[in-house]
């Protein structure tokens, strides 16, 4: 294979961005300390490739105002874009930031070529890479409600939530990434997230076990203990501190079924007592999300593939074939 350096140099995404979609599907967090290494790649790459293209030098020749363009494109408009998406709650800050990287990393197509053949095969007219990746990491998106229905068909789960969600024993909620699909009045795309059910019950010094033993307990807010302990950030594991305090709980029952109480679960004080909002979680949600763990034996839970995933393919796709969209909008005569 033969390339240029700068271009040499961008393939260290590869394997960066692999595991950082590998440790997104397994803690759900990826650390700040992923991205710097490759944005000074990044600096490195362009500065080297700016000054080829600028002096001519390039082992292939270069326009300089397409090039420069591309650039210009990519850095003023792709890193605001992902930013932008990171604000309004489209991305999370991984993803934001893995976008931002590439767009500085691959502020055009690389050129990797090979006895018979030269890589990527589908390189579109506006030749920005990281614009193809962001294409190319939607299209392999698409295919994850499919594939998803088809695993629950097959396994005979059919449900409203089949595309998007799979059931999940209440008891292995604790192992689990995601957010609830249930309320007690049914169906939803915003219930509990699993992050602040691990907070929640790191704050209250107990474990999932504890709640589903004894729920009524649990929904007395008088039984959380005076002293409270750290919610931690929701991520696996969360130790289990211990018990709730059964000599508070003891004689706390409510009047009337669970209303009774001012505030069933304690699921205010949870969020008074908390520095932040626990994953936009809101004590209504919190509430309807124990109340269906206190009432089913299996739940459907929409697991939500980390947005890294399809990144990642998009990258190796965008690496070796190219653009994806380009290709199929070529192919119905858009372009």
């Amino acid at each position: 294979m033969t390339a240029s350096v700068p271009d040499l140099l961008r393939l260290v995404a590869v394997p960066a961005l692999g595991w950082a979609a590998w440790r997104d599907v397994k803690t759900r967090r990826v650390p700040n300390r992923t991205w710097l290494p490759l944005l000074a790649v990044a600096v490195l790459a362009l500065g080297i490739e700016a000054w080829q293209v600028w002096t001519g030098t390039t082992p292939v020749y270069v326009p300089q105002r397409p090039y420069f363009l591309r650039v210009t494109i990519s850095l003023g408009f792709m890193v605001p874009l992902a930013y932008g998406f990171w604000w309004i709650g489209g991305f999370g800050g991984a993803d934001a930031k893995a976008l931002i990287t590439l767009a500085v990393l691959f502020p055009t197509f690389p050129t990797y070529l090979f006895p018979e053949f030269a890589l990527p095969t589908v390189v579109p007219t506006l030749g920005v890479f990281a614009m193809t990746v962001l294409s190319n990491t939607v299209v392999v998106g698409l295919f994850y409600p499919v594939a998803l229905a088809l695993r629950n068909a097959a396994g005979g789960h059919l449900a409203k939530a089949m595309a998007i969600g799979r059931p999940v024993a209440v008891d292995r909620l604790d192992e689990e990434y995601g957010r609830l699909l249930q309320t007690p009045d049914g169906f939803t795309r915003r219930g509990l997230d699993l992050d602040a059910l691990r907070m929640y019950l790191a704050w209250r010094g107990a474990s999932l076990a504890d709640l589903l033993a004894d729920p009524e307990r649990f929904r007395d807010p008088a039984s959380v203990p005076a002293e409270t302990n750290p919610p931690g950030d929701g991520s696996i594991p969360v130790p289990d501190g211990g018990q709730v305090d059964e000599a508070v709980a003891a004689g706390q029952e409510p009047e009337d079924g669970a209303d009774a109480f001012a505030d069933p679960w304690a699921a205010e004080r949870f969020f008074e007592e908390i520095e932040g909002t626990a994953y936009g979680t809101t004590p209504e949600q919190l509430r309807g999300g124990l109340a269906v763990l206190a009432d089913e034996e299996d739940v459907w839970i929409t697991p939500g593939i980390p947005f890294l995933v399809p990144m990642f393919l998009g990258l190796l796709v965008g690496l070796t074939y190219g653009d994806v969209l380009y290709a199929l909008l070529s192919g119905v005569g858009v372009f």
